[in-house]
């Protein structure tokens, strides 16, 4: 199997069709545990390599720094131009007043960082890790563009927990007024389960050409099928260990989600995390959702979503599982 390539967006550089998400990369759990150490990063990466894709996600926070470095001892084995590297910023780096944020000052500091890390003069595209409230527009827009302008980057984006459409749109109205870059990719939480872009957020990427990299496709793991109505959740699962995530996730309502995508699973033989990929790969507003794993089994399990093929009344029958109520 290899990934097969589509457009980033309407950019005209091109992505494999499954992201690969780095998060966990020198992450230390509650233990203390780095759940993915340099070795094993190298190994996910080399098997996702393996298997046509080409499009890495990281941010100057996952691991301290660690991803980034990671990822840069990792390309210095190969041709930096094969891959399309993306990067974020916004959450507390340094203790100081300015440390964190899209103010100009955090900013210009972190982008230099990043491309020392990760051993490259450029990234290809650059996410906003969240809104800044307390930051002008004008001033990170501009800010932002400059990177361009230098070289230092190739696309802007903007990732979300929340929806916030006219956010977006605001600054891209302004980047088109002052001929800055703008916003070309969003990655917002998208998933069978989490909805809450559907509707004015969705319809504002489509209107505004702004192509779309989910995360969280599989719901923090609810989506894999490892947890059952009424029963507690497995020792080591999230749920079991987050009550937050266990009060939101494993609700009546997100079970009859999950009933929809195991019915799915059962008629086209696949897993349920492959049929909840695939939901989001067959969506004409997805661009590429972003996977990540602990290991290589468990990526190429995932990977293996590319070649399941859902009918129309299937694709239906998920999306309507749950849907955004919109007020």
């Amino acid at each position: 199997m290899s990934l097969e390539m589509v457009p980033l967006g309407r950019t005209g550089t091109s992505v494999s069709e499954i992201a690969f998400g780095t998060w966990r990369f020198g992450r230390q759990n509650d233990t203390g545990e780095v759940e993915v150490d340099a070795e094993r990063a190298h190994r996910l990466l080399d098997a996702y390599a393996a298997a046509g894709g080409n499009f890495i996600d990281t941010a100057d926070m996952y691991g301290d720094g660690a991803s980034e470095s990671f990822i840069g001892d990792w390309l210095s084995t190969r041709d930096r131009e094969d891959f399309v590297v993306a990067s974020k910023i916004f959450w507390p780096t340094r203790e100081d007043a300015n440390g964190r944020g899209l103010n100009r000052k955090h900013l210009r500091r972190q982008i230099d960082t990043i491309l020392d890390r990760l051993g490259t003069d450029y990234v290809d595209l650059l996410y906003i890790h969240r809104w800044d409230d307390n930051t002008p527009v004008d001033e990170f827009m501009r800010t932002l563009d400059q990177f361009v302008r230098d070289g230092k980057v190739n696309y802007l984006g903007t990732s979300t927990l929340e929806p916030n459409a006219w956010k977006v749109v605001k600054a891209n109205e302004l980047a088109d007024k002052r001929g800055y870059e703008p916003f070309r990719i969003a990655q917002p939480r998208y998933n069978v389960v989490n909805r809450e872009v559907e509707g004015n957020y969705l319809d504002m990427c489509a209107d505004y050409d702004i192509g779309v990299i989910p995360w969280s496709p599989l719901a923090g793991g609810f989506l894999t099928g490892k947890y059952a109505r009424d029963e507690a959740p497995p020792a080591d699962s999230r749920a079991a260990n987050d009550q937050r995530f266990a009060d939101s996730y494993l609700t009546s309502e997100n079970f009859d989600a999950l009933d929809a995508v195991e019915s799915v699973s059962d008629e086209v033989g696949a897993s349920p995390a492959q049929v909840s990929l695939a939901w989001l790969m067959h969506h004409p507003q997805v661009t590429a959702p972003i996977i990540g794993a602990r290991t290589v089994d468990q990526l190429e399990e995932n990977l293996v979503a590319a070649g399941v093929d859902l009918s129309a009344d299937q694709f239906e029958r998920l999306s309507a599982a749950k849907r955004h109520l919109t007020v």
